[in-house]
This record gives C-alpha cells, sequence and structure tokens, in this order.
C-alpha cells in the first residue's frame, strides 16, 4: 500500500466555479483535484483520493506515479559543462563582481522566475551593461556562432556586489 500523505499536496483557497472553497491538488498525478469548504476536508478528500487511485492502477495493472523525491535526496551539488565562451563571459561578470563564479551562478540560478517572470528593469538594466562592457572590450575576439541560444541568464533585486563582501 502508498503512502498517500508522502505525495505533493497543493492546498489553496479560491472561487471555483463561481464556490468559494478550498481545491487541493496532487503534483504526481495533475488530473487529480478534490474540493471542500474547509482545508482539512480538502486534504482528507484527496488523501482518500490517491489511495483510491493507487487501487484502481494496481487493479487495472497500472503504475502509479511514484511520489517526488524529497529535498534530502539531493546534494547540492551539480557540474556543468559549458561552452568556452559562455565560461568565460561568466567568469568575467564574477570577477567584475568580486565574486566566486560558483556565487554568481547560485546567484543568478536562484534569481531566475521564468524565461520571461520576475526581471525587473533594475537588474536587466545592470547585468546588459556588464555584458555590453564585456563585449565592447572583446570586441577584437573573432566570434562563430554555430547556433542560437535558448538559454536567459535572469538577475533580481535579491544579490547586491555590496552583499558579497
Amino acid at each position: 500500500m502508498i503512502n498517500a500523505s508522502s505525495y505533493s499536496i497543493e492546498i489553496r483557497r479560491g472561487n471555483f466555479e463561481g464556490e468559494e472553497c478550498f481545491q487541493a491538488r496532487v503534483k504526481e498525478i495533475p488530473y487529480l483535484e478534490e474540493y471542500a469548504d474547509t482545508h482539512e476536508e480538502a486534504y482528507a478528500l484527496v488523501i482518500d483520493s490517491i489511495e483510491q487511485t493507487a487501487l484502481e492502477m494496481e487493479a487495472s495493472g497500472k503504475t502509479m506515479p511514484p511520489p517526488i523525491s524529497t529535498v534530502e535526496d539531493y546534494s547540492g551539488r551539480m557540474t556543468l559543462r559549458l561552452p568556452k565562451t559562455l565560461h568565460r563571459y561568466l567568469t568575467h561578470v564574477a570577477e567584475s563582481e568580486d565574486v566566486s563564479l560558483n556565487s554568481l551562478v547560485v546567484s543568478v540560478l536562484s534569481d531566475f522566475h521564468g524565461f520571461d517572470v520576475g526581471q525587473d528593469a533594475g537588474s536587466r538594466g545592470y547585468y546588459q551593461s556588464v555584458a555590453m562592457s564585456y563585449a565592447v572590450s572583446n570586441a577584437h575576439i573573432e566570434r562563430k556562432t554555430v547556433r542560437q541560444s535558448a538559454l536567459r541568464v535572469v538577475g533580481g533585486k535579491s544579490y547586491s556586489p555590496a552583499e558579497a563582501a
């Protein structure tokens, strides 16, 4: 038997189809939703639904999606392979900020909120100015463009050079 409470359950209050209530959803099973008048009722309903879904899937020979791993399952260590030009650029930005390359990458990743979401004008302007000064100082280097990258580096308010010192 599965442990239904180990699944990622999100409960929120809102107006659903014109009615004010609580909605309980399960991240691992996107089609599973329950509605109730209280937070506790919504939680109890969704726990029951997870257990019933597991029983039905087992009876039909299907596999129940496993719960998402907890944060303890991750070491916090990641190895990246970067194009040499991106590595050089990020190293230059880190040096100009007087921080380690690791600190810069962690800061940029922690500020990332989505492809175009979460960018504020101040940080966007700051990172663009750093990029422009780097491009001007390295204008003499011949560049070969192989393909357009879909990667976007976004900044936010949580990092400032004064805090790094």
